[in-house]
């Protein structure tokens, strides 16, 4: 089967010319009709809309369609990240620095997998986390395996100053 990767590779282009970044591809739901969840988000900073939605699945769906990636019907779901959004790319982890976090990672670190706290943000090839019961954990990118933003107010209201601007 095809990595969601390849996929992310395939519309990426398409999407930037469009003015979108592609944030996370996705393949959920079981082998009868499995789930294509793609997240984008605008280049500009803007917030996004249904209709950025509805014109960027017109394009993926059509672009899936010469491609073909994916065997047998599928769902093709195009949304926005969200308030609480997956922490998938290294730019995330800076932007968002300040915010809290929960990241797993594949194999254990510091011997843990499972990490809260704030991001302060990365230090080369690592995430630095302000851990919320003490300390501070520094997480190889390469062993993330899950990172989002964990929603409090203070995201909520960093969201609301984002949108008014």
């Amino acid at each position: 089967m095809v990595e969601t990767r390849q996929i992310e590779q395939m519309i990426e282009p398409s999407l930037a010319a469009m003015g979108y970044e592609v944030v996370r591809v996705q393949l959920s739901g079981g082998q009868q009709r499995p789930t294509l969840q793609i997240m984008i988000e605008r280049s500009d900073g803007r917030e996004i809309t249904v209709d950025d939605c509805a014109e960027s699945s017109r394009a993926i769906s059509a672009l899936l369609d010469v491609e073909d990636p994916l065997p047998g019907a599928y769902e093709l779901e195009v949304s926005s990240p969200g308030i609480d959004r997956p922490l998938t790319r290294p730019k995330d982890f800076d932007r968002f620095a300040g915010h809290l976090a929960r990241i797993e990672t594949r194999r254990p670190v510091e011997g843990r997998k499972r990490f809260q706290g704030r991001l302060v943000g990365r230090a080369g090839e690592e995430v630095v986390v302000a851990l919320t019961d003490g300390g501070e954990a520094r997480l190889p990118m390469t062993e993330i395996a899950k990172a989002k933003l964990v929603l409090t107010d203070e995201l909520i209201a960093a969201a609301a100053n984002n949108e008014n601007r």
